[in-house]
């Protein structure tokens, strides 16, 4: 394949989910369809252009005269494992066309935490039936997010394996050019890459691979200053997935480089080193809701809103989104000019469908899946200000462009406070997740959100200061509340390792 002017033929396809074991609620085929479930054509209509892996890739197939199929793109919310028929269902068209076509190269982007009902390590089982159609020498490169748990099967499966570099993650179509130009230059001969892979017992990186303030900072100077090394193509750091009761948890470093290189394993172990030997050096402060609310009671305007993340109840990491321990706590302290948001209550957000915008309604919302994590079930009245269809569309960094859908929303005003039901679980990524319903975070006092890192992407700007809680929810990070089975032991924070 050596020649310049050859046209290379690439198989592509974008397979993404985050698993919590803990979820009781079974990821299937709807829960993509809220997502998106696209055909080929259809994804790269709606995400071609945009902030994404798939954006980067044809990028790069541009520039070199690929010519790429693209068959599939498919993602369901952060939730439980992946049943059996959807997986086979969403695998099934990359598995078609990998069987009827001649292709010089493939690449996937995956997420790297999904867990499926047979399989533990859904990107690997992937990757294995690629590997039975293939053969073992075809060139294949993956993306990953990196809160992936990546597996010693992916590294062996895949060459190329490239992670996004950010969190908040914004660098997504910078990542989908990266894996398609190491995999270009793999197909034409001039590379032979492997991915060497180094991992630390931990359930996660300190921080969770947080890269806007912090040691993450430094450990990605390193990795770019390691890629400027001859035979050095990629090194991708992946604080992992906690949430995940499998045996191959945790932080990893990839190394993608010229097969033999012996500087490779030795570049991991230092990055995997500095994660080991700082895995106590929290940047948060975790506040309990009361703590939480407390703040909020006494915070004066003028600088900006004061944001609340309820880190334990966020739904990009698979939490159900409908805890209520933070909202019953700013209810309790007489917290208003605020919003809160967003409550999954589908059952809340149909009865309020039924409602008139201005009347007073009386209902219970919240808390209905596992009252023990995050509180139960709120009986409040309230008056509407919002119903109706949960399309939005991002404006923001991670979101801008993209499409989402929280499916029948409604906005409900409790003691002051605009609480934003919705139907379908979104983490808190874009400021038009609130405006697209009459709530405009910057004129507001306080601003309680449901998300992890994410949202200081968008919130960050209007903050007067951010604040975060641990309301006991399903991603407490109290790890030791959580039943802990298949994951190796010992293994940091749940066992004391010297």
């Amino acid at each position: 394949m050596g020649g310049a002017t050859v046209t290379l033929r690439i198989l592509t396809a974008e397979i993404s989910h985050e698993t919590n074991t803990f979820n009781i609620r079974p990821t299937d085929l709807q829960d993509f369809r809220n997502r998106f479930l696209l055909d080929g054509a259809s994804a790269v209509a709606a995400r071609g252009a945009a902030n994404t892996e798939l954006a980067g890739v044809l990028d790069t197939g541009r520039r070199h005269g690929w010519d790429v199929t693209h068959v599939i793109s498919a993602a369901a919310g952060p939730g439980g494992r992946v049943t059996d028929d959807a997986f086979d269902h969403i695998c099934a068209p990359l598995m078609q066309a990998a069987e009827t076509g001649a292709w010089d190269g493939i690449l996937l982007m995956l997420h790297g935490a999904m867990v499926t009902a047979s399989f533990e390590d859904g990107e690997g089982e992937i990757l294995r039936r690629v590997r039975a159609i293939t053969g073992p020498d075809l060139p294949v490169s993956v993306t990953l997010d990196p809160h992936a748990n990546v597996s010693t099967a992916m590294c062996a499966l895949a060459q190329i394996l490239v992670s996004y570099t950010t969190y908040p993650h914004v660098d997504f179509r910078a990542t989908g050019r990266r894996a398609a130009e190491v995999l270009n230059r793999t197909i034409r001969g001039e590379i032979q890459p492997q991915t060497l892979r180094v991992h630390r017992p931990m359930l996660e990186e300190a921080n969770g691979g947080r890269t806007d303030i912090g040691p993450m900072i430094e450990r990605h100077a390193m990795a770019r200053a390691f890629e400027a090394r001859a035979g050095v193509y990629a090194v991708s750091i992946n604080g992992a997935f906690p949430n995940a009761d499998i045996a191959e948890v945790g932080p990893t470093v990839l190394v993608t480089a010229e097969i033999g290189l012996t500087q490779a394993q030795d570049i991991g172990e230092e990055i995997a080193d500095d994660i080991w030997q700082r895995r106590d050096e929290r940047l948060n402060t975790y506040l309990d809701v009361a703590e939480a609310a407390e703040v909020a009671r006494v915070w004066k305007t003028g600088s900006g809103p004061l944001i609340i993340a309820d880190y334990a109840d966020n739904p990009g990491a698979g939490a159900y989104g409908d805890a209520t321990a933070l909202l019953n706590a700013l209810l309790k302290a007489d917290v208003s000019d605020a919003c809160f948001g967003p409550l999954v209550d589908p059952q809340a957000a149909m009865i309020l469908q039924s409602q008139t915008v201005g009347s007073t309604v009386t209902l219970a919302i919240g808390g209905r899946t596992a009252p023990e994590f995050g509180g139960g079930p709120l009986n409040v009245t309230g008056t509407l200000k919002w119903r109706g269809n949960g399309d939005v569309t991002g404006s923001g960094p991670i979101l801008g462009g993209l499409h989402r859908s929280f499916g029948a929303t409604a906005v409900l005003n409790v003691q002051g406070i605009d609480i934003l039901i919705v139907s379908i679980a979104h983490q808190m990524l874009d400021l038009r997740q609130f405006e697209t319903f009459g709530i405009m975070p910057a004129d507001y006092r306080v601003v309680a959100l449901k998300s992890m890192q994410h949202f200081r992407a968008a919130f960050a700007p209007i903050a007067g200061r951010i604040i975060v809680c641990d309301s006991g929810a399903l991603c407490t990070m109290d790890y030791a509340k959580m039943p802990y089975v298949n994951v190796p032991r010992p293994m940091h924070p749940l066992d004391q390792i010297d």
